[in-house]
């Protein structure tokens, strides 16, 4: 007797849920079966294993429907544009997923029902999806990755046709279409070998990457110095897709490849050398980096993180170990860097009024002060690459250039390449940056105190606590609301006045004439910033793909102050009480970070 279609036809998720029926596990039974994922900052992200809340055959299947529907639904053309499916290095072995077996179930359901499906013949970074999107001119594109989460997730990401992440609202529509197609619709939805039969799939692998390539060279302004460097470079692309990319990257500019770190440059989906592949968790995760550039006297290491949209850079210092910089650190030198070989193109400071830079509004102010002193344009966002990704396709369509964007957390985009963070160009920019400096004598660490001291110091921080408790998290935040009385916000953090609010989870904002934030409201996560009367700027948020309470905060001194170690206190002791005092660590069991 034949199977039927329309069950889950994955032996490991079934097993699953019929050892977890066995075994009377109910409030697990409950967990994966009675909610739905939905979609998050980056799309669809959860464990893998069985369950409607969780990342498998059937839920991808599903969501590959719903995005059918409503693509087909948006665009007269669907049918001949298609879409760009493509995966990381992911899998899990007790439930049979892995990303390439996923994105092969994705582009079968768009397959079986003739949509042309440009799929990837094998691992690759996170930006080739939405650069493909683009270069081919398809209506959309779906990236199977977890990017940095732990070994045991996975997920979803949809990109729309102008190559940015889907924000609303499409993402809605898209997640409601998914509820009314959740039946599969027919035995070909399953059906893997479907890619490898049907005359509609296509391979984009060699003409992307050739292409992607070529482009980059529009980043590389000085190969020759490049081609003499003496600098020696480590990578590691933390056991994901990074290694074989970024060492085509330094070749177009000219360079020696870095050294690979041996035990991470091939895939591996349990990720067995570090503890966890975020390579923002900083030096506790770069062990084995750091020791071998030791070994082979190197003076810079890279690290992508396993689908190499985001990187890591740390600096050998002759007097103090391994530097290893913060997203705002490296966002203050890859914006000098880009602004400085920018300017040296167009001498003309007219042409400074169509030129932007673009940070999210938890990220540091650095290109801000960049922008007042140079005039060129400089706008913040919401948090999460999408938000940036759509701002720079609605610049370009008057006529405006974005030569750099950035999030805090070590994501950055130098050009425009791709409406994405892009790891693999931004490795090859840090590399040329550093062997100019090193050729004026200068190490990145030093260059960014020259920044500093021409823009003024920010100094920052960033960290998080994790709870594992959503019901908790409601509480921290509703509190915060109604600190002295209901809808009465904190007047103090630290004994520091508190001047103005923005809560940008219910719109309001006590610096605008009218109250009303002049970012977009999303009520789905919590954002509130406290600008206080000492020139700190703090934020707390909660993230959209991981169970954690983020803060942010920031001292932005005026130029020529020097006093660097007084800032540092200064931000410490706020930052102290931001905690203790709003969130409460030890009241509410939240877990700091520990790196």
């Amino acid at each position: 007797m034949s199977p039927d279609w329309t069950e889950p036809q994955n032996r490991w998720t079934r097993a699953q849920v019929e050892a977890l029926v066995a075994a009377g596990r109910l409030d697990d039974l409950r967990n994966r079966l009675c909610s739905r994922m939905s979609f998050g900052t980056a799309g669809l992200r959860a464990p893998m294993g069985a369950g409607f809340s969780r990342i498998n055959d059937l839920t991808v299947i599903q969501s590959t429907q719903g995005l059918h529907s409503y693509l087909s639904r948006y665009f007269a053309d669907f049918s001949s544009r298609g879409v760009v499916v493509g995966f990381d290095t992911r899998g899990q072995e007790e439930s049979g997923c892995s990303s390439q077996r996923l994105a092969k179930l994705a582009a079968a359901v768009m397959l079986s029902r003739d949509v042309p499906v440009h799929l990837f013949s094998t691992f690759v970074p996170t930006p080739y999806v939405p650069y493909a999107v683009r270069k081919l001119g398809a209506a959309a594109g779906v990236m199977i990755t977890a990017s940095h989460n732990p070994k045991e997730d996975n997920g979803y990401k949809v990109y729309w046709c102008n190559g940015a992440q889907i924000s609303a609202p499409h993402d809605k529509e898209i997640l409601q279409s998914i509820v009314h197609q959740l039946e599969p619709w027919s035995a070909s939805c399953w059906d893997e070998e479907l890619v490898e039969t049907s005359p509609l799939r296509t391979d984009p692998l060699i003409q992307i990457n050739s292409c992607y390539m070529d482009e980059l060279t529009s980043l590389c302004f000085h190969r020759d110095l490049n081609r003499s460097c003496p600098l020696k470079f480590v990578h590691s692309s933390f056991h994901g897709v990074g290694h074989v990319y970024v060492q085509q990257a330094f070749q177009t500019f000219g360079f020696t490849p870095p050294i690979p770190v041996p035990e991470q440059k091939d895939p591996d989906p349990n990720f067995s050398s570090v503890r966890c592949p975020n390579p923002e968790e900083g030096a506790s995760v770069l062990e084995l980096s750091l020791l071998l550039a030791e070994k082979e006297n190197a003076r810079i290491v890279l690290a992508t993180d396993p689908d190499a949209d985001r990187l890591a850079v740390a600096e050998k210092s002759d007097r103090c170990g391994w530097k290893v910089f913060t997203g705002n650190e490296l966002a203050a030198l890859l914006g000098w860097w880009m602004l400085f070989n920018w300017k040296e193109a167009h001498p003309d400071p007219a042409d400074s009024q169509k030129v932007y830079m673009l940070a999210t509004t938890v990220s540091s102010k650095i290109l801000q002060a960049f922008a007042r002193m140079e005039g060129f344009c400089f706008e913040e966002t919401l948090p999460g690459f999408k938000w940036i990704g759509n701002r720079i396709h609605e610049l370009s369509k008057t006529g405006n250039g974005v030569i750099f964007a950035f999030e805090e957390s070590i994501g950055f985009l130098c050009g425009s390449l791709v409406p994405e963070k892009d790891g693999v160009s931004a490795a090859a920019v840090v590399a040329e940056m550093a062997a100019y400096l090193h050729n004026k004598n200068l190490s990145l660490n030093q260059q960014l105190h020259n920044i500093y001291q021409t823009y003024g110091y920010h100094v920052s921080k960033t960290s998080y606590v994790i709870c594992n408790d959503p019901p908790t998290i409601q509480k921290i935040f509703s509190r915060i609301r109604n600190f002295d009385g209901e809808g009465s916000y904190p007047k103090t953090c630290g004994g520091v006045q508190i001047v103005h609010v923005r809560d940008v989870t219910t719109g309001y904002d006590d610096s605008q004439p009218d109250l009303r934030s002049v970012l977009p409201v999303t009520g789905s996560s919590h954002m509130i910033t406290f600008t206080l009367q000492n020139g700190i700027v703090a934020t707390l948020r909660t993230s959209g793909t991981e169970p954690k309470i983020k803060f942010y905060t920031e001292y932005c001194a005026a130029p020529g102050v020097s006093e660097v170690s007084s800032l540092e206190a200064e931000l410490r002791k706020t930052t102290g009480a931001l905690l203790d005092e709003f969130l409460e660590p030890e009241k509410n069991n939240l877990i700091r970070r520990c790196v």
